[in-house]
């Protein structure tokens, strides 16, 4: 691969603005788990062309971002707004991206041993992630009565989607309580449905 000034790859000096931002990312304490973005409220506001799909890949200017640790440095300052947009930022800049559902995917679901037991999702950029009161599971219903699409609280308002098989595995441990069906997680009880749903037997 070509190479420029200062060792550079011409991937790298093409995105422009996005080796900045991933300049920055690297730059800023918070390892895996992001970086302070709440208490980052730059002046400068603006866009940029980059995109979340539904299944947690991201794009620029419509060409995919290969490189894992790009999006992982990007992903450390996302921060989602009141206004339920999605910004990277950093102290002297914030940046308004499109994120089509959520910006992470849980693909792996597991658990410690307790008391009390605590489930973990892992997300699709290899973040590790209690389900409890500061990440709580919640469901949305899909479009079928039965269909059912369970989403974890990465970070405040930044969630991850649970993929196919993590819910499969969050039903096989499904246990019914008060006619309600759900999991316990660090001492709480997620309601996943009701066991009995009105008008059925």
């Amino acid at each position: 691969m070509p190479v420029s000034k200062e060792g550079e790859t011409k991937a790298e000096t093409e995105f422009g603005p996005v080796s900045y931002l991933a300049r920055w990312a690297a730059a800023v304490e918070g390892g895996t788990s992001g970086a302070p973005v709440h208490l980052w409220n730059p002046a400068l506001c603006s866009s940029i062309d980059i995109r979340i799909d539904r299944a947690g890949a991201w794009y620029h200017e419509g060409r995919r971002i290969e490189r894992e640790a790009m999006t992982r440095l990007f992903a450390r300052i996302l921060r989602r707004e009141a206004d339920g947009s999605y910004v990277l930022v950093t102290p002297y800049e914030k940046l308004t991206i499109e994120v089509e559902d959520v910006p992470f995917l849980a693909v792996d679901l597991g658990y410690e041993e307790g008391p009390p037991r605590r489930l973990l999702i892992l997300t699709n950029l290899g973040e590790a992630v209690p389900v409890d009161a500061d990440h709580p599971l919640r469901i949305q219903v899909g479009a079928r009565d039965d269909a059912f699409i369970p989403y974890v609280m990465v970070r405040p308002r930044l969630e991850a989607r649970l993929t196919r098989a993590a819910a499969a595995s969050l039903v096989g441990i499904l246990e019914e309580r008060d006619d309600r069906l759900g999991v316990e997680s660090a001492g709480q009880f997620f309601v996943i449905a009701e066991s009995h749903p009105a008008g059925r037997s």
